[in-house]
């Protein structure tokens, strides 16, 4: 018999539970991607940024996408703590980098499935999202267009060597398309609608690199409808930076710094591990 470790335990309170699923529409959809051992994390979102009014209220829905751990135990103890917080989708396949492109799909999906999103925000587990700054921000740049929003990349190359290497046989491209980095991006429903419709009918190109795939299946899709490409350095590739959308590469306990400063009505960085 598997339990909670003692500090499970401790963050097991009602507070941090998710609202049911809205029956009506919702103007934006927040996929957390995390990982299965990474329980400290996910409760570091859950106190802070899953408390704004926004998602208390049902007008933005957040929840994690965490595929399944190698070992029998640790999936037994994701499985408790997804019924529990009621936050988590768990995805039926082992978790590895090849595939981190699969959760963003299934993100897409749950946003126009699941839920009836206007927007669908991609992040992972350690990104801070002020998500009424992001909300104010899709509103300006929407204008009525289909939208692909966050820190874009122009004109970049794959590496052919090191940890992070594409081989020829993965991209034969000499340049990626634009795409916007990873940590969190923002594309309209109408996106997010095509990327499901692609992938079920198996026309979708999939690519090891999720933030590169999105470019590129938001590019097939400007061919038939006309894209607003926004970009802003506020969503943070690399830690933090004052007036942040989102901070990436934040611990837990930075995690609840900006929050505390937040709430302050200080949106400033903490930066310290």
């Amino acid at each position: 018999m598997f339990r909670f470790s003692l500090q499970q335990v401790l963050e097991m309170s009602d507070k941090w539970r998710s609202q049911p699923l809205p029956r009506d529409p919702v103007y934006l959809f927040i996929g957390i991607l995390s990982a299965s051992n990474h329980f400290a994390e996910r409760m570091a979102v859950r106190k802070t940024w899953m408390q704004t009014s926004e998602i208390k209220s049902s007008k933005v829905v957040a929840r994690f996408f965490v595929a399944l751990n190698s070992r029998k135990e640790v999936n037994v103890m994701l499985k408790k703590e997804a019924e529990y917080f009621g936050d988590i989708v768990i995805l039926p396949f082992i978790d590895r980098y090849e595939l981190v492109v699969l959760k963003t799909i299934a993100i897409c999906e749950y946003g126009v499935q699941n839920l009836t999103a206007a927007h669908v925000m991609k992040c992972d587990d350690d990104t801070f999202v002020r998500v009424d700054v992001v909300l104010r921000h899709i509103k300006m740049n929407s204008l009525g267009k289909p939208l692909y929003m966050g820190n874009l990349n122009l004109l970049h190359r794959p590496l052919r060597t090191g940890k992070w290497a594409v081989t020829e046989e993965e991209w034969p491209e000499d340049i990626y398309p634009p795409y916007a980095n990873g940590p969190g991006y923002v594309i309209s429903g109408s996106i997010a609608k095509f990327v499901v419709s692609q992938h079920a009918n198996q026309s979708l190109r999939l690519f090891k690199m999720e933030d590169v795939s999105m470019g590129l299946w938001v590019e097939k899709f400007n061919y038939t409808m006309p894209v607003r490409y926004s970009h802003s350095w506020k969503f943070c590739q690399y830690g933090c930076l004052e007036n942040y959308y989102t901070a990436h590469y934040q611990s837990p306990r930075q995690m609840l710094c900006l929050w505390d400063k937040l709430v302050r009505g200080r949106p400033s960085c903490c930066n310290y591990r």
